[in-house]
């Protein structure tokens, strides 16, 4: 009689312990999926909120590459004397603050765009040494003229830049 009624207990709490294996995975999964939705709708909203900010990043990088690329950078900073190694800083200071001035905007770009801008940037500056070297014996005006000439056989560092910046800006659509 005991054996008849253990087999007795164990087929009425063998369907019940079923139903709650069963249940114990379902409310799992549903947890699951909603924790995984309402990590999602987060996610969305805060794209949301920072796409825009992200953009003004790029636009102000943008706006640096204008103003370091070479072409553009000899005709807004004029020399203030003959001397080279004045204008040579004075374009390498230039440079330097427009870059430290957007320094803030590598945390909303990704580690390679924010690399490719300190390129430019050191591409820029380098080219202006070598300018600096190579007509050490003239004036600054000459200097000029000099990386003008150079820029107008090929791309200008910034201008590759800004190419990579268009690229990683039509991903984000």
């Amino acid at each position: 009689m005991e054996i008849e009624q253990l087999i007795s207990y164990v087929a009425f709490l063998l369907p019940a312990i079923v139903v709650g294996v069963v249940a114990y995975y379902f409310f799992k999964g549903h947890t699951a999926n909603e924790e995984g939705r309402r990590r999602y709708l987060i996610q969305k909203e805060a794209q949301n909120k920072i796409l825009p900010t992200r953009l003004q990043a790029y636009e102000r990088l943008t706006l640096l590459l204008e103003r370091i690329d070479p072409n553009k950078l000899l005709v807004r900073v004029n020399p203030y004397s003959d001397s080279i190694d004045d204008y040579e800083k004075l374009l390498i200071k230039n440079i330097e603050q427009e870059f430290e001035h957007n320094i803030t905007q590598q945390v909303y770009v990704s580690v390679e765009c924010w690399n490719i801008i300190q390129a430019a940037k050191n591409a820029t500056i380098h080219v202006i040494r070598q300018a600096a070297m190579h007509e050490k014996e003239n004036a600054a005006d000459t200097m000029r003229e000099w990386i003008l000439r150079h820029f107008m056989e090929e791309v200008t560092p910034s201008q590759k830049a800004l190419t990579y910046i268009k690229k990683e800006v039509s991903e984000l659509f």
